[in-house]
């Protein structure tokens, strides 16, 4: 491993990966991959996660190639300098800010969007004309295998490599020097990675997750509360059957609208997923015995068994759990502690809406907050008064397909961010690169020092451009009481 790292870092010094050619041919490589193998893709979906290919083709196939296509359109631009606005003082000096590859990199991407969450960063880190090593995850090993052993024949192997297996293969990457660690995941492992990266001061991109809230307001309107429903139901259960960082994780109501809400959340999953889910092929299942365990030792409590107003119902031989909906569970219990990552949809009521804030801020920041409310003055205040990676009013998840908006998280949620240009700049440095002249000088910055020196420092300092005049012809006296030998 170490040797063929070696030969990528000297790969990459050799400048093979820095002219726009180069990106260009990769990330069209990719986009071919992505074109041509869309049947193996949607397979390998199938088979590790049981993804419908119409959610594949949303979720993954769809979005990657929307984002390659970005990549294309931007990459020239991307990659040109900017010039930086200086003070008139400076005169004959000019600035700008060059981006340039960081150099060699590492992304370990998660399981629940094998290849969203592989490609997608990937994706930036060609475009900024790095070298990458990229580690999917072992635990959705059809798609672990077409990444390595078939996307590769799509690019130059000389700069982008993929690595397989498990735990013991990412203890061996984390102990080289990498010039940036991008990795999607859980907080346990996060903790783990960042450890590994501050033996070489290794700059990171953690995005990990936590308990995203919906808040839903007593919405007046039918339509609203339906479209409102609809939203909430397809962004927990119809995204990775609700193994996904950016899922809702629990809903904050008010009392006299929970009974409503829960009626109106049980059309909805019957419309969208059947009165047999597990038979409707609508709904994936969950990853691994190990996982279904876990979500099944949240339904343990008798307290929250009670709490089941919908669903519960498990088949462990085909790790299927059916859509379920709890309302007010206890709050001290696991379900209500613990990031939930499977169909389990708890509703938490409170006296009144404005409340959520309060609860809101009472947990470590969420990756995302989604609010369903009209009322002007409550947005204004969850804009103000909450703290998330990001925010959105009257839908979940769409944050994720934007190209234009960043996407990553806060506090324990996540550390820097992606998508779009956001990717080209997590794997860029924008080096600063000032340039001047020999005619002209500011003579009062060197020794020896006087009084008429300060002088000229502070009106320069406070850009005042008359006082530096009448300071350098004697009009203008200090009103300091110091004394300057």
């Amino acid at each position: 491993m170490e040797s063929e790292l070696e030969s990528m870092r000297q790969y990459f010094n050799g400048g093979n990966t820095r002219d726009a050619s180069w990106r260009e041919s990769q990330l069209k490589g990719l986009l071919l991959f992505m074109r041509e193998k869309e049947a193996e893709i949607f397979k390998a979906l199938k088979e590790d996660l049981g993804k419908h290919p119409v959610e594949a083709f949303r979720d993954e196939v769809g979005t990657l190639i929307k984002s390659i296509n970005f990549a294309l359109k931007g990459l020239k631009n991307w990659m040109s300098s900017e010039k930086v606005k200086l003070p008139k003082i400076a005169i004959l000096s000019s600035a700008e800010l060059v981006p340039q590859p960081l150099g060699l990199v590492l992304i370990i991407s998660s399981w629940n969007f094998p290849f969203g969450l592989s490609l997608e960063p990937l994706i930036g880190a060609i475009a900024a004309g790095n070298t990458v090593v990229l580690k999917p995850s072992e635990l959705a090993p059809a798609c672990s295998s077409l990444l390595a052993d078939v996307m590769s024949t799509y690019l130059d192997t000389k700069a982008i490599k993929v690595i397989q297996g498990g735990p013991s293969v990412g203890e061996q990457l984390l102990q080289q020097k990498w010039d940036k660690i991008f990795f999607t995941g859980s907080s346990r492992v996060g903790r783990t990675v960042m450890s590994a990266a501050a033996k070489h001061l290794t700059p990171v991109v953690l995005e990990l997750g936590g308990k995203c809230p919906a808040v839903v307001d007593s919405l007046s309107s039918s339509w609203d509360k339906q479209v409102a429903v609809n939203r909430i139901i397809v962004s927990k259960f119809g995204n990775c059957t609700g193994q996904a960082c950016i899922a809702v994780d629990y809903i904050l109501v008010e009392k006299r609208f929970a009974s409503a809400l829960v009626e109106l959340m049980k059309d909805s999953i019957k419309k969208m997923f059947g009165d047999n889910p597990r038979e409707s092929n609508t709904i994936g299942r969950i990853v691994n015995k190990h996982h279904f365990l876990r979500l099944q030792n949240l339904l343990s409590d008798l307290a929250v068994q009670k709490s089941i107003v919908y669903g519960g119902s498990m088949d462990e031989e085909n790790l299927f759990i059916e859509p379920t909906v709890l309302l007010d569970p206890p709050l001290e219990a696991d379900i209500m502690t613990e990031e939930i990552f499977g169909p389990l949809l708890p509703i938490i009521t409170l006296e009144k809406v404005e409340d959520s804030i309060q609860f809101i801020n009472s947990k470590p920041k969420a990756l995302a907050i989604y609010a369903f409310t009209k009322n002007e003055p409550f947005k204004r205040r969850m804009v103000a008064e909450t703290s998330s990676g990001s925010l959105v009013f009257n839908d979940a998840v769409i944050q994720y397909v934007a190209d234009t908006l960043p996407f990553g998280g806060i506090g324990k949620s996540g550390i820097g961010r992606y998508h779009g240009k956001f990717s080209f700049d997590a794997f860029t440095h924008y080096k600063p690169v000032a340039r001047r002249s020999f005619l002209s000088d500011f003579w009062f910055r060197f020794p020896p020092w006087n009084i008429h020196k300060l002088m000229l420092l502070e009106t320069a300092y406070n850009l005042d451009y008359l006082g530096l005049v009448l300071v350098i012809l004697g009009l203008k006296r200090s009103t300091r009481n110091i004394h300057v030998i």
